[in-house]
């Protein structure tokens, strides 16, 4: 793989990281602040895809898909908080797996009630098509460029908001002690309920930016929700630096790693052999790195600051 070849998979990956951080950064503050295990948050990745995608067809405009989108991931979101997820604050961590995941396998099939079984694309917006020469003769979709910007805006966003703001400060004080929060007046269950909807609209942007590039289907968000579990651990619960970084690294080891370990591996084994054992090797990657942070750090690269 020449330098520019292994360039432009890194940004593939930075893309695709950013993509996952989306995901990855509201699961951590669910997790993080209000000690939810939620295995229904690709469920809203997907909505997000969805709804995104079949307004776009309807309307054929792309800033209503986005609009729509968003204000659909986050109705139901709240929706789905209020009237689920705040039953299962004070119940154990497989109450919250069972109750999840039941609600994961509702969307996906109310997804296939109301849109059918088949795919649904979504086109690029026209303006947003094309490609651009970053460097000397490699050229780039501009598309991939826009949702890095969007990925480094909104972890800039929602960093400042986390550390600069009194929003951020009752976020931190209440994942280090919820109990003290509300005794000193803070209404922690509406607290609970914007951290949620914040989380369920980050899921739903990014599905909204995955729909023009990937398959819109049902069950779409499982693959993602885990890796986004790889995320959070890998770079500590509750913190949206951590969630940035661990994005970044398992997007760009991924993509790389399927890109350019089978022509490693060539050099070391016969061809057959590398294209057999060079996807199964690369399909693993971000496990062992996974495993050789929690070796070393345990806590996670960047383990929350409630103080």
């Amino acid at each position: 793989m020449s330098p520019l070849q292994l360039l432009v998979q890194a940004l593939n990956g930075l893309q695709f990281g950013l993509m996952l951080f989306l995901i990855s950064a509201g699961l951590t503050l669910i997790f993080g602040i209000m000690n939810l295990i939620n295995l229904a948050h690709g469920a809203f990745y997907m909505i997000g895809a969805y709804i995104c995608a079949a307004v776009i067809q309807w309307s054929g405009s792309s800033l209503a898909g986005i609009v729509v989108a968003l204000l659909g991931g986050l109705f139901v979101g709240i929706g789905v908080e209020l009237v689920v997820f705040r039953r299962l604050y004070n119940r154990t961590y497989l109450d919250q797996v069972l109750a999840t995941f039941g609600v994961t396998l509702i969307f996906n099939e109310l997804v296939r009630m109301i849109w059918g079984p088949s795919a649904l694309y979504s086109a690029i917006p026209p303006i947003l098509s094309g490609q651009l020469e970053i460097f000397p003769d490699v050229l780039y979709p501009i598309y991939r460029l826009v949702i890095i910007g969007v990925g480094l805006v909104v972890g800039m966003l929602l960093y400042w908001i986390v550390v600069h703001t009194r929003l951020g400060m009752l976020i931190r004080a209440g994942a280090s002690n919820r109990i003290m929060v509300d005794a000193l007046g803070v209404n922690i269950t509406l607290l609970y309920t914007l951290v949620f909807g914040l989380g369920s609209v980050l899921a739903a942007l990014a599905g909204i930016i995955a729909a023009p590039i990937l398959a819109v289907q049902s069950g779409m968000g499982d693959d993602m929700l885990i890796l986004a579990l790889v995320v959070i651990v890998i770079g500590g619960i509750g913190s949206i630096r951590g969630a940035f970084i661990a994005s970044a690294l398992v997007g760009i080891v991924d993509t790389v790693g399927r890109a350019g370990l089978r022509p490693l591996l060539a050099v070391l084994m016969s061809r057959s052999a590398a294209d057999n054992a060079g996807p199964a090797v690369a399909s693993i990657l971000i496990y062992l790195l996974m495993a050789a942070v929690l070796f070393f750090r345990p806590q996670g690269l960047f383990p929350a600051r409630t103080r």
